[in-house]
């Protein structure tokens, strides 16, 4: 019989260690006869044979479950669970995952990783969700073929019924477009873990920002220093009820940082402007009615950002 790495590393999980010093022959529980005609003689229905139409159960290759042992491969050997019993005796239970499984967290991450553990995932330990004991079938539906996480259009309403705030602004009146099947989280998050903060796919969040908006990256000749640093000083990226996403409304959010002096916040009348005529910049009430780039300029009078 030819054991799959999946396999040796679930036995090694539950022999605590003991194939170090055992052949693995001989470290092997006892697996069923019929390997997955063993356990659908009791388990069925769509949540169960719905993993027939997954990449789990291509048998062909040599990676996946159904090429070593088929459902024991993840499961734990079920030689005793199918088996016949003495009365009075209770029947073993396997592995089972989810939220009422008998495996715990870093048992489940350590079968799912015996076959996934890849760049995208070599950062799993100590990564955030981890710490928090979020678990692979937290997010994951492995045994049926429609994983909705995996999903463009539904992957952000996995996420939101953990990260409600997030839900919230994405409801908002500027929000990216996660919610039209647009924009998928781990466009800009790695769920898995990185070294960046928040889970970031890039270094810093403005390099995360400038994979869609290459337009802003710059360099610049004139450079507008909150928009060079961070993108996050003046935008909120989950959702805004203000225009592109503005954590507060023009010229408020300018003058958080500039002077008021001669660029009041309120309405102007023509009486207290000069010729007596009404300014449409300062009734507009926004600073880009002048300074209209704000990420920066290349124009050589554009010291300003007005050009």
């Amino acid at each position: 019989m030819v054991y799959g790495k999946a396999t040796i590393a679930l036995v090694a999980l539950l022999a605590g260690g003991a194939l170090a010093q055992t052949d693995v022959h001989e470290a092997l529980p006892e697996f069923s006869d019929q390997g997955a005609d063993t356990c659908l003689r009791c388990h069925s229905g769509d949540t169960i044979e719905g993993i027939f139409s997954t990449p789990h159960a291509v048998a062909s290759d040599p990676e996946t479950p159904f090429a070593q042992q088929q459902c024991e491969s993840c499961h734990g050997p079920g030689g005793d669970h199918a088996g016949r019993l003495r009365p009075g005796q209770e029947r073993p239970a396997p592995l089972a995952f989810a939220h009422q499984g008998s495996a715990s967290r870093e048992q489940e991450a350590a079968i799912c990783l015996g076959c996934h553990q890849s760049q995208e995932r070599s950062h799993w330990q100590g990564s955030v969700h981890e710490r928090q004991g979020v678990g692979c079938t937290d997010c994951h539906s492995v045994h049926t073929p429609h994983d909705p996480v995996m999903n463009r259009q539904e992957q952000a309403g996995v996420c939101f019924d953990c990260h409600t705030r997030e839900r919230a602004q994405s409801l908002q009146a500027s929000t990216h477009p996660m919610r039209q099947g647009q924009m998928a989280c781990t466009e800009c998050h790695q769920p898995h873990g990185t070294l960046n903060n928040a889970m970031l796919v890039r270094g810093t969040l403005n390099e995360t920002c400038f994979e869609c908006h290459a337009e802003k990256r710059g360099p610049f000749l004139w450079e507008h220093a909150p928009a060079a640093e961070d993108c996050a000083s003046c935008h909120v990226p989950h959702g805004s009820n203000h225009t592109a996403l503005l954590r507060r409304r023009a010229p408020l959010l300018c003058q958080e940082c500039h002077s008021r002096a001669g660029h009041p916040s309120i309405a102007q009348t023509g009486e207290r402007l000069p010729e007596g005529r009404p300014s449409a910049a300062l009734l507009g009430g926004s600073c880009t009615n002048c300074h209209s780039q704000v990420h920066g300029s290349n124009h050589p009078s554009g010291r300003n950002l007005s050009r």
